[in-house]
């Protein structure tokens, strides 16, 4: 019988795929109320997104829970992904892409800085060895695309990249696309950077818990942040079970809100 793929059309539209902390929410072994939720934007996956474009579907970020990710909001395909960093809950779910080799006809473009790179070789060497004795589809087929902070062309659109600082010591990437960014991961952003924030219909920016972080914004340096620089509507994404979904909502600003996964945002 002949397969059929079955995928969902998103072109036009960014869907969060997944809103939580690296531990995700509930975390393992807590019961905490916001971990024993019945509210389904109380249960957040790790951090990713994908987004459809003109010429496919572009993944930010492979975290652990991608495959649950991808068959909830039925994508059926990813032609691309696109790398923030390196961390183990943003690369560590890209096994789980190996069928998009034979649905793209040939390896899966990863757009990503030269640490991502290393990093995804050493933690996936298997998929850079020979594989002569292997069958096929047995590892995932790659391709790196380097990317650093010039902006550039993926799937018939524009990807700005954004320098953001995670930690004292530690780099990572948000990406701004048309009138839409994506900032997870960060708890400081270089004045350069923040020239590439004006003008926003819709940021997604980390806002980890209520309090400040070493290496992620607090919510109230992430609401200070989005006032600064004056985004229609401001998203929070990488959040820990300290974030109470209704509750935290009521007290935010007006055109501010905690994402959930599922949220779907128009590309502008």
């Amino acid at each position: 019988m002949r397969q059929e793929l079955f995928t969902t059309d998103i072109r036009g539209q960014m869907i969060v795929l997944g809103t939580g902390t690296s531990v995700g929410v509930p975390a393992i072994g807590c019961g905490c109320e916001v971990c024993r939720s019945d509210n389904p934007r109380n249960r957040r996956t790790r951090c990713s997104a994908v987004l459809g474009l003109p010429d496919g579907n572009l993944l930010i970020d492979t975290s652990p829970d991608v495959r649950h990710q991808l068959l909830r909001e039925q994508i059926g395909i990813v032609h691309a992904v696109l790398y923030t960093h390196e961390h183990a809950d943003h690369i560590f779910g890209l096994d789980d892409l190996r069928l998009m080799q034979f649905y793209l006809g040939g390896p899966v473009p990863l757009y990503c800085e030269p640490p991502v790179e290393a990093r995804i070789r050493k933690s996936y060497d298997y998929a850079f060895q020979s594989a002569a004795e292997l069958h096929r589809g047995a590892v995932p087929q790659l391709t790196f695309r380097r990317i650093g902070l010039e902006p550039f062309e993926v799937l018939g659109a524009r990807v700005t990249p954004i320098r953001l600082k995670h930690g004292k010591r530690f780099e990572v990437l948000g990406f701004r696309f048309g009138n839409v960014a994506y900032c997870t991961d960060v708890n400081a952003i270089p004045a350069e950077s923040r020239e590439r924030l004006h003008g926003l219909d819709v940021l997604l920016l980390d806002a980890l818990r209520p309090r400040g972080h070493a290496t992620h914004f607090g919510l109230d340096e992430a609401i200070a942040v989005a006032r600064a620089l004056a985004t229609r509507q401001t998203y929070f994404t990488h959040m820990s079970h300290e974030l109470e979904h209704e509750a935290t909502n009521a007290s935010l600003p007006p055109g501010m809100a905690l994402a959930y996964d599922g949220l779907r945002i128009a590309l502008t």
